[in-house]
């Protein structure tokens, strides 16, 4: 399993406004992708919904991530491809385990 992180306007829960912030693609179609939110704000404790993408890990780089970050599964738009402006880096399956 390799799950591209991308950079893309993520919306606010209120649709005020958007920010562009990394997400991790979990469905892409012809026209749209589902993603979910990544964050470099640790919440404590972890929400069981949250994924922790720690540094420390081998294979840390490979993510495009700068930091220690969260994704935020509680936290998934489906988005417009369009949107999106330039992949980051993957998930890879090690990583994931």
């Amino acid at each position: 399993m390799k799950a591209k992180i991308v950079l893309i306007h993520f919306p606010f829960t209120d649709l005020s406004d958007s920010k562009l912030r990394p997400a991790l693609v979990h469905h892409e179609s012809n026209y749209d992708v589902n993603v979910a939110f990544i964050s470099s704000k640790i919440p404590a404790p972890l929400q069981d919904s949250d994924f922790l993408v720690s540094m420390d890990h081998p294979s840390f780089l490979s993510t495009g991530l700068k930091v220690t970050s969260v994704i935020k599964f509680d936290k998934i738009a489906t988005i417009s491809k369009d949107l999106i402006e330039g992949e980051i880096g993957e998930i890879t399956q090690d990583l994931a385990d």
